[in-house]
C-alpha cells in the first residue's frame, strides 16, 4: 500500500513537473511567433498570440498546432492607394501547419473581425468635404459640400455599406438624396457622399467576408485560406 501511495505521489509531481514545461514551452512559442507576425506582417507593435490546446509539446512535434488566436491593433490596410487603418482585428486560426525549422507557420482556415472608425473611413472617402458617422439602424451618415452658382450647399444622407469585388473593396452608397427642386444636385452630392475603395494590404490570405456599421465603427469580418502567419 505504502508503494503504491509513493507511486501515486510521483506521478503527481512528474505530472505537474510535465504541465509547468509545457506551459514555459507554450509561452515561449507565442513570443516568438509574435515577433514573426510582427516582422512578416510590418507591424509597428506586437500582436497578441494565444496557442489553444494541451498538451503543447505534442502539437509541436507534429508541427501541427490546432488552434491559434491573433489580435492585432493599428493595421493599417491600403485603400485605392490611400492608406486605410484598421483598428483591433482579432482572428481565430485553425489547423496551423509549421514547416522548415518552425520559421513559417500557415494556418487551413481562419476567421474574424477588424473594424474601421469613422474618422479613418472618412479619410478613406478622399475628400475634405466629405464627412461619415453611424447613422443609426446599420447605416452610415455621410455629409457632402458642393458649391453650387457660389453657394454652399450641404447634405447628410443615409447610406449603405456592402461588399464588391468578391470582397475585395467597400462600397459605401446614399439610399436617397434630397434635391430640394436644385437641377443635379442629386448628382453632384453622389459624387461626394458614394465611393467604392479597394481594400489591400490584409494579412496574406485574408479577404473581407462581411460589413456591418455599429456606434463605434465599421464591423468588418474576414475569412481565409492557407493564411500565412508567419514565414
Amino acid at each position: 500500500m505504502r508503494a503504491l501511495r509513493i507511486l501515486l505521489i510521483l506521478g503527481v509531481i512528474l505530472g505537474g513537473i510535465f504541465v509547468a514545461v509545457d506551459r514555459l514551452a507554450v509561452n515561449y512559442a507565442e513570443s516568438e511567433v509574435a515577433a514573426k507576425v510582427r516582422t512578416s506582417q510590418g507591424l509597428s507593435g506586437e500582436p497578441q498570440i494565444d496557442i489553444k490546446g494541451f498538451p503543447f509539446l505534442t502539437q509541436i512535434l507534429s508541427k501541427e498546432l490546432d488552434q491559434v488566436d491573433v489580435t492585432i491593433d493599428g493595421v493599417e490596410a491600403n485603400a485605392d492607394g490611400k492608406r486605410l487603418r484598421l483598428g483591433r482585428m482579432t482572428a481565430e486560426l485553425h489547423d496551423v501547419v509549421l514547416s522548415g525549422n518552425f520559421s513559417s507557420a500557415t494556418a487551413t482556415s481562419a476567421s474574424g473581425t477588424a473594424t474601421i472608425s469613422y474618422a479613418d473611413l472618412t479619410r478613406a472617402a478622399g475628400d475634405k468635404d466629405v464627412k461619415v458617422g453611424y447613422g443609426q439602424n446599420g447605416k452610415v451618415k455621410v455629409t457632402g459640400t458642393v458649391s453650387v452658382l457660389g453657394r454652399e450647399i450641404s447634405r447628410s444622407v443615409l447610406s449603405t455599406v456592402t461588399l464588391r469585388d468578391g470582397g475585395r473593396a467597400i462600397s459605401v452608397r446614399a439610399d436617397e438624396v434630397p434635391g430640394q427642386g436644385i437641377p443635379g444636385i442629386e448628382g453632384m452630392i453622389r459624387k461626394k457622399t458614394d465611393f467604392v475603395r479597394q481594400i489591400g494590404g490584409l494579412p496574406n490570405g485574408l479577404k473581407l467576408d462581411k460589413v456591418t456599421p455599429t456606434e463605434s465603427g465599421v464591423e468588418i469580418g474576414v475569412t481565409g485560406t492557407n493564411v500565412r502567419l508567419a514565414g
